[in-house]
């Protein structure tokens, strides 16, 4: 059954950053990144469990997948998915933005 795919406004936020950032030396490069950005997480409408848990987390509902440099964060649920955040492969993880506290 196919899935809704939902962003929340903190992953459309770093979307939107990322771009800007890419824009900044090519705004063609830009348009690229966010149409495969997009058309990367419309697939987990069909796929939600196509990406790897997120080995920060170790929670089956919190994924990831990884578009060029930069990883999706997102929550899978029965029809639906919540793309949480979209943040560069090499900034330091942040539990905070995906709804999550750190395991004791």
């Amino acid at each position: 059954m196919r899935a809704r795919v939902v962003w929340s406004p903190r992953a459309i936020r770093r979307a939107t950053e990322a771009a800007r950032f890419i824009a900044n030396d090519d705004p063609t490069a830009a348009t690229e990144w966010a149409r495969g950005l997009f058309e990367s997480a419309r697939r987990l409408a069909n796929f939600p469990e196509m990406g790897r848990v997120v080995p920060e987390v170790g929670r089956s509902e919190i994924r990831e997948i990884v578009f060029r440099d930069y990883r999706v964060f997102y929550r899978s649920a029965p029809r639906l998915v919540e793309v949480l955040t979209v943040r560069h492969g090499k900034r330091k993880f942040s539990f905070r933005e995906v709804g999550e506290r750190k395991a004791r």
